[in-house]
Parts: structure tokens; sequence; C-alpha cells
């Protein structure tokens, strides 16, 4: 299915409606596959019929999204872990040199045993990825306890983000292998955000 979905927003004749809503379909697969990141504790429950042991989550995760595309994934994580703290992290990335600039940050208090996802549609140069996650890293998150969520990543980016943060987890739907001159992923799906916010 998330093939599907990626081809809907690669389609460049994909209408702003039709694009939303493969983004927050794709992003639910997403948040149900992260899941299986976050460590479990036994819980004996009582159904109308008899006890069962089934499980639960030991702790709520943190959502950091990345300004502004990353809010297209932030509802479907909500959903899921709905009393989860959200961190939100600004990078506007320069048109000419494609180098981050943090205008803003907002993260919540965070300890190292803390489990977090960091949430991007789209990792190009990694740029963007490596401000967030040393910002989270300042407010008190491990690296090792983190996972990088995008649609899309260029093989350069995602290496670069590894080489930067090895032991962070990562769950992307799909790597492309190309960046062309101005940093952009090829084939890629264009320019995310303008797509999804209509702009």
């Amino acid at each position: 299915m998330k093939d599907i979905l990626l081809t809907t927003l690669r389609d460049r004749e994909t209408k702003t409606e039709e694009f939303r809503k493969a983004a927050g379909q794709l992003s639910q697969l997403l948040a149900a596959e992260s899941c299986s990141f976050l460590p479990r504790m036994v819980s004996l429950v009582n159904t109308p019929m008899a006890s069962a042991e089934g499980s639960r989550l030991r702790k709520k995760p943190a959502l950091v999204s990345i300004l502004r595309s990353g809010l297209a994934l932030l509802p479907a994580f909500v959903s899921l872990y709905p009393g989860a703290p959200i961190g939100c992290v600004g990078i506007r990335r320069d048109e000419k040199t494609s180098a981050p600039h943090l205008y803003s940050s907002h993260l919540p208090s965070l300890e190292k045993d803390d489990m977090i996802f960091l949430l991007d549609p789209m990792i190009a140069t990694g740029q963007s990825a490596e401000v967030a996650i040393r910002l989270i890293k300042e407010a008190g998150g491990s690296e090792a306890n983190m996972m990088l969520v995008a649609f899309l990543a260029s093989s350069k980016g995602l290496a670069y983000v590894k080489s930067c943060a090895p032991e962070m987890h990562v769950l992307v739907a799909h790597v492309d292998e190309g960046l062309d001159a101005h940093h952009w992923i090829i084939p890629g799906l264009g320019d995310f955000g303008d797509r999804y916010f209509g702009t």
C-alpha cells in the first residue's frame, strides 16, 4: 500500500486534496509501523469471558515535528499516541545554498530513556534532520532512543544522517537514489510543503 500512496504523491497531476489524503494515509501506515520500536510490558486484562495476557507501552513517546512539512505526519502520530508530548523545530532551507536555518525551537522536557519520533516527510541532504537531532540531544534526549520518520529520503541524505547519528533508528517509506544540482530529491515528488499546504 505504501508504494501506491507514494505514486499518488509523486504524480505531478495530483491535486491538493488528493495529495493531502495520500499523505495522511501514508502517515497512518508509518505511525502503525513505529509502534514496533517502542518497549512494551506484559499486561493482564479481564475480558467478558476470562483473563488474558496482553501488552501495553511502557511509556508514551515524544513527538518532534520539523516545521513546516513535518506537520503533515503529526495527526496520525497524535491519533496513535494521544498523550504524547509534542515539540516543534522550525528549520528553513536556504534556496541558494540549501543550508538549514533554524528559526524556532520548542521542545518538551526530555530524558535519556524517552522514546522520540522525529517527523519530517523528506530527507534530501539530511542537514535539517542533523540540526533537529542536535537540539533534541541538547534537550536531554538520547540518539539511541530516537527514530527519524519520513516518506522519502535520498540515499546521500540518509547516509549523512546516519553518519551524524549512527545509533538513531530510521523509518522511511522509500529511498530515492539521486539529488539534483539544487539538492532536490530525484525522482522525488517536488516541494512537499508547497504541494501539501497549497502554496
